[in-house]
């Protein structure tokens, strides 16, 4: 998984040709740190259907102020250069993220 901040993020986001759902995790988050390898799993799973990228929230205030994030752990699916989806919550579970990524690859 690429790791996203304000210098990629147009690139990587806003101009791909696959939807993209980012990973939002900070250091200090235990469900965000959880979740990391299932998440890796799912992005090799689904690696020809959607982009999955990482971004770690404590490195890029600024864009997570830019893009409304507010809680962690947060997956934010992007189609078009559009953010289409949002999960929020300490209580994800892996088949949520699974459920978002089959709902719009």
């Amino acid at each position: 998984m690429i790791e996203i901040n304000k210098e990629n993020f147009t690139t990587e986001v806003i101009e791909s040709d696959k939807p993209v759902l980012i990973d939002i995790w900070g250091p200090s988050c235990q469900p965000c740190l959880a979740l990391m390898p299932q998440v890796e799993r799912l992005s090799e799973t689904y690696s020809d259907k959607v982009k999955m990228v990482k971004l770690n929230s404590v490195q890029n205030r600024r864009l997570c102020i830019d893009i409304r994030v507010i809680g962690l752990p947060s997956f934010l699916l992007y189609k078009d250069g559009v953010e289409v989806s949002r999960l929020s919550s300490k209580d994800i579970t892996i088949q949520d993220i699974e459920n978002l990524i089959v709902a719009y690859a």
